[in-house]
């Protein structure tokens, strides 16, 4: 998957495009497939290029925190837009995925 990165046992993916129902399959396989092979302590889903997410996408989401649990690890989400905050929110997912902002470095 292009722009993946491994580290220190945090999987970072860059998520774009829409997440729909056929978007959604693509993207679960996919990433299933990263999980599998770098079996990582936290996956970082970096949601900035999402123009479009439905319920099959919040689907995908709570799939995987599913799959990072039974690993002992956790998903965090990235640069959330504001549409799937709002769905996580409505549906309770929020409570236990979790939600981080990037802070740039101010220069002095």
């Amino acid at each position: 998957m292009d722009g993946a990165v491994y580290q220190n046992g945090v999987l970072r993916v860059p998520v774009n495009g829409e997440i729909d129902h056929h978007g959604a399959r693509v993207w679960r396989d996919e990433l299933d497939e990263l999980i599998r092979v770098h079996r990582p302590r936290e996956l970082l889903l970096d949601l900035q290029g999402v123009a479009f997410m439905d319920s099959a996408g919040l689907g995908l989401l709570l799939g995987r925190y599913r799959h990072m649990c039974t690993l002992g690890g956790r998903l965090v989400l990235l640069h959330a837009p504001a549409s799937c905050v709002k769905m996580l929110r409505l549906s309770g997912a929020d409570r236990f995925i979790y939600l981080k902002e990037e802070r740039k470095e101010e220069s002095v």
